[in-house]
């Protein structure tokens, strides 16, 4: 997620790839994030904190408190700390951190890397509008964002967090389904994909309800009446709904609510 984020903010243009600092203890993610961001990175988090005052913790929910406390000595109320970090609270965040650090808890999506991205954001005690326009400015370059109350992050979460994952499944069974009915693979794949795209800019720039749309296609006695026909004996509907909220519950479970 972290390259996902940094490589599309640098493809946006809005930071150059030489402003951006990551550090992991790993050789190989250090490489790999220089390969596709362009970045400089570090074995420590104390190199990338000497560099910058607005840090992106992009580490695992349970490791979230160690780093803070690791970087304790080295920032202060002078520094915005981002938090990608799935289920891990503001006031978890706050408590580790040292008194007066501002921090920002988002949720972004991966799809940030090709400026598609769909995020969350939500505000701590300490943070500032100007954090706010800069967390907005960040993540707006890649995607959309929008302000939201803490509590609905787990939801964001497990709606457009988790949600490529989702998407990428019901590609790969339109492409089967396409497959299975003649198509070659290579073309199954890019109609199902270019769908999913084309039906998404349909509702993002027409301003209709999907349903809505989706009368739209289905005439009567029609073949896009049997197929949903066969998507409602499916559960398609009730399966995704599902999945937001099952995957919304584990964001509240990872951060120990």
């Amino acid at each position: 997620m972290a390259t996902a984020l940094a490589g599309g903010i640098v493809k946006a243009g809005l930071v150059e790839a030489g402003s951006v600092f990551a550090s992991d203890l790993f050789p190989a993610a250090r490489d790999a994030f220089s390969e596709e961001v362009g970045g400089q990175v570090f074995e420590t988090n104390q190199e990338v904190a000497s560099r910058t005052k607005v840090l992106f913790l992009a580490v695992k929910p349970a490791q979230v408190k160690e780093v803070l406390a690791g970087l304790s000595g080295d920032i202060g109320s002078d520094y915005l700390i981002v938090s990608i970090a799935a289920g891990v609270s503001i006031a978890a965040m706050e408590a580790a951190a040292p008194k007066g650090v501002r921090v920002v808890r988002v949720m972004p999506n991966t799809p940030a890397l090709v400026g598609a991205s769909a995020s969350g954001f939500s505000l701590g005690s300490a943070a500032t509008a100007e954090d706010a326009a800069t967390v907005e400015a960040l993540l707006s370059s890649v995607g959309v964002a929008y302000q939201v109350k803490e509590d609905l992050l787990d939801a964001v979460t497990g709606l457009s967090g988790s949600g490529p994952a989702y998407v990428y499944q019901i590609i790969e069974a339109l492409s089967d389904g396409g497959v299975a009915a003649g198509l070659p693979r290579d073309i199954a794949t890019r109609l199902a994909a270019q769908t999913l795209l084309g039906g998404a800019k349909m509702v993002l720039e027409t301003g209709k309800h999907p349903g809505e749309l989706k009368d739209m296609v289905t005439s009567p006695g029609g073949t896009t009446i049997e197929g949903l026909h066969q998507l409602e004996l499916g559960g398609l509907r009730g399966t995704l709904m599902s999945a937001v909220v099952a995957a919304a519950d584990k964001s509240k479970e990872l951060g120990g609510r």
